[in-house]
């Protein structure tokens, strides 16, 4: 029985989305590193085996180099952030949140909205490459 080990999550929770997002690229990691398709595999038989090769190597590629050096501005370690404040409301025992004065924290404000703008570019990005796995599923094989 093979045991498929996810080296791109940290332990603790995760959902399952991206669980599987992770397991089937390292179902990709575990393929050309451990099985060397380069060496077994001749992915000059056809122009389908050709096109397989090269979207398995661009793939492998991204998931490895191109997909880790992603940046994201809300990460910033020198960005300062509001503190979190509140204040009784009358009459209950409810708390409302202070909005931070939005000038003096203008930088994280900014970081955030790029931030989110990236999160969803990102998971379109990872979600096309993930169907792109999919369609070249049936050449994970040796």
């Amino acid at each position: 029985m093979k045991t498929l080990k996810i080296q791109t999550l940290e332990k603790g929770w995760h959902d399952r989305d991206n669980i599987l997002l992770h397991a089937a690229f390292q179902t990709l990691v575990d393929f050309m590193e451990q099985e060397h398709p380069d060496k077994i595999v001749n992915w000059k038989w056809d122009e389908t085996h050709s096109k397989a090769w090269k979207e398995l190597k661009s793939l492998y590629k991204w998931w490895k180099e191109t997909r880790p050096a992603r940046k994201d501005p809300f990460e910033d370690k020198t960005l300062k952030a509001p503190k979190f404040k509140s204040e009784p409301i009358p009459g209950t025992d409810l708390f409302r949140y202070i909005q931070p004065d939005k000038k003096k924290y203008a930088k994280y404000y900014k970081a955030m909205g790029k931030s989110n703008k990236l999160e969803q570019k990102w998971f379109e990005e990872d979600q096309r490459n993930l169907h792109r796995l999919i369609e070249i599923r049936p050449f994970l094989w040796t």
